[in-house]
């Protein structure tokens, strides 16, 4: 459904890959969507695809293109290593600059959401970047780094209550620090959004969206209108 453009970035003037999915009807506003640390894999792609047809254009960034070109991983421990390996690679600044360049290539109307990694740079994009709307993030364990910071538009969090690498005190510190943030706590683990993992959960990962949509959709995702 998708294809692969090129953006170039606003930290570097780098330019990186990115999955692309249009919408083929009216358009409700655009979403960049960021990758878990495995890159932009099937599942990525997939879930792009999915809000296309909700009528969202994606852009799916390529942000560990520096790094190796295309990457994209499985989930085995040895892919988990280099996917960690690259998340800790890749700094915040630039990363910013990345998803500002994915940013200014939607609009009007930009939405972020991501995982994993995505999830705290989906925290990033709604704290630093220009031209938001509003932002979902998906069990992203890095927002602890970036806690001190605040979103300057709508943001919605979730979590997984049985997460191993989230405790709840994490948790409860981002609320404690932003009561204004709405922090959705499952009865699920980690990556439960992707059917690719053990964790995978349906029901939970069912209402995360619908609950995304809803934020997406009260801050300008309307049908049409864009």
């Amino acid at each position: 459904m998708g294809e692969t453009i090129r953006l170039t970035s606003k930290f570097d003037g780098f330019e990186l890959a990115a999955y692309h999915a249009p919408v083929a009807d009216a358009r409700r506003g655009g979403i960049v969507l960021v990758q878990e640390i495995f890159g932009v894999t099937d599942h990525i792609r997939e879930l792009a695809d999915g809000f296309a047809e909700d009528g969202y254009e994606v852009i799916a960034p390529s942000f560990y293109d520096r790094l190796e070109p295309g990457f994209e991983a499985d989930y085995s421990q040895a892919a988990i290593a280099k996917g960690v390996q690259y998340s800790t690679a890749t700094p915040w600044d630039q990363v910013a600059g990345d998803l500002q360049a994915a940013i200014d290539a939607l609009a009007p109307a930009v939405f972020v959401t991501g995982f994993c990694w995505g999830g705290a740079a989906a925290w990033l994009a709604a704290c630093r970047c220009t031209g938001v709307s509003a932002a979902s993030a998906f069990y992203g364990r890095r927002i602890s780094e970036l806690v001190d910071e605040t979103p300057k538009v709508p943001t919605i969090l979730h979590f997984g209550r049985n997460d191993a690498s989230i405790p709840m005190e994490k948790v409860e510190e981002i609320r404690e620090k932003h009561p204004d943030v709405p922090v959705h706590v499952y009865d699920a683990g980690h990556g439960f959004v992707s059917d690719r993992r053990a964790d995978y959960n349906p029901d939970a990962a069912r209402l995360a969206r619908l609950r995304t949509l809803q934020v997406f959709m009260n801050n300008g995702g309307g049908r049409g209108e864009m």
